[in-house]
């Protein structure tokens, strides 16, 4: 499937870009079987609950004393296909440009890496992507990468060792390599302490869609990102694919509000045409009325955060209506989901019910679900 990017020339003002009704029918035909459908009107519908892979096989946390968290180096190919071996719908993931117009899959703003005992620090979107792909281990037999540290959010830089390793990797080879019945959540990563103006996210963007234009073909994608003003760009370049946006749905406080609350995340949706919200799940369970305001406002919600990995913590949400999860213990949760969710549905369906019917079954009553989200915001703020 061909994804056209508009060009800055032919956007003289980004509040007039058309919508194009033919590539919203195309999508819908391709993904509407696939758990996805973008309708008509490019509202966003998920008819299951998706479990997705974050940053594909999980995170690493150097300092964890879980070997999971340490398992697979995150965001490669390696750790990508090791997702798909479970039955996950998407995986998640970072991309960035390089200063050479390459969109290149990594996390930080920033590499580390130590040289005649000296660390030092480069910007990801400041090397070429020669420069980038040096360091680490290196595909070339016999060659020697540079060493890769990583530095916590309590300041300390760590080797950055994991059990099993792999090559950093670009967007296009992605999706060259990585399982084609997997979705891809791209997230467009910008810097937090940066003020980008507007003709630089649109050719960020563009980098970003070219590559998606050329090797997507049928594969589902999501758009996604914090920056609330590269959320509504990416969705008026395009409109072949869903964009939510992300918040930390007030766990965190920043300069711009917009990002504050889940509050505030619908109305960045809204006023820009979005199709969904990805919160950190406390967000979520802080403020659980939130819930019911994003569904009516017709937007689909994710979740990402340390409590998905609790298998109970992913079914709650499920009764509360949420979308989807983003995880790091793919194994265990994509189990756990379809053991609590998947096969009671499925043997629910098989007996005659009707899905309405089935999925009142795996639900609490009405009483004991408004006293967990009662108590939940309590949990978590203790």
């Amino acid at each position: 499937m061909a994804l056209k990017a508009v060009n800055v020339t032919d956007v003289p003002n980004l509040d007039q870009v058309p919508e194009n009704n033919a590539s919203l029918s195309l999508y819908s035909s391709l993904f509407s079987s696939e758990g996805l459908e973008l309708n008509s009107e490019a509202t966003f519908k998920v008819p299951k609950f998706l479990v997705i892979g974050h940053r594909g096989h999980g995170m690493n946390i150097l300092q964890s004393t879980d070997s999971r968290m340490k398992a697979i180096k995150e965001n490669t190919i390696l750790s990508f296909n090791s997702a798909a071996k479970f039955p996950i719908d998407f995986i998640e993931f970072d991309v960035q440009v390089t200063k050479d117009d390459c969109p290149v899959i990594f996390h930080d703003d920033f590499i580390f890496s130590e040289e005649n005992g000296t660390v030092f620090e480069k910007r990801v979107t400041e090397l070429s992507l020669e420069e980038f792909l040096c360091f680490g281990p290196q595909r070339e037999a016999g060659k020697q990468g540079k060493s890769l540290l990583r530095k916590t959010k309590d300041g300390k830089i760590l080797n950055w060792n994991v059990e099993t390793d792999d090559s950093f990797c670009t967007l296009a080879e992605t999706f060259q390599k990585v399982d084609p019945s997997l979705g891809f959540n791209i997230e467009l990563k910008f810097d937090d302490h940066i003020v980008y103006q507007q003709d630089h996210l649109i050719h960020v963007l563009q980098v970003i869609l070219q590559v998606v234009s050329e090797y997507a073909k049928d594969r589902p994608i999501i758009f996604s990102s914090f920056h609330p003003d590269a959320a509504q760009l990416v969705r008026k370049l395009q409109n072949t694919y869903p964009v939510f946006f992300l918040t930390n749905g007030g766990t965190q406080v920043y300069y711009d509000v917009r990002r504050n609350s889940l509050e505030e995340a619908i109305k960045v949706c809204m006023e820009g045409g979005l199709q969904g919200i990805v919160s950190e799940v406390k967000g979520v369970f802080g403020n659980p009325g939130a819930v019911p305001r994003i569904k009516e406002s017709k937007l689909s919600l994710l979740t990402y955060g340390k409590l998905n990995n609790v298998p109970e913590a992913v079914c709650m949400q499920h009764l509360m209506g949420i979308d989807g999860v983003i995880v790091d213990f793919v194994q265990e949760i994509s189990h756990a989901v379809d053991d609590m969710i998947v096969k009671p549905l499925n043997e629910g369906l098989r007996e005659g019910d009707d899905e309405t019917e089935t999925k009142s079954k795996l639900q609490f009553s009405q009483q004991e679900l408004s006293f967990l989200l009662k108590l939940i915001p309590e949990l978590i703020h203790h």
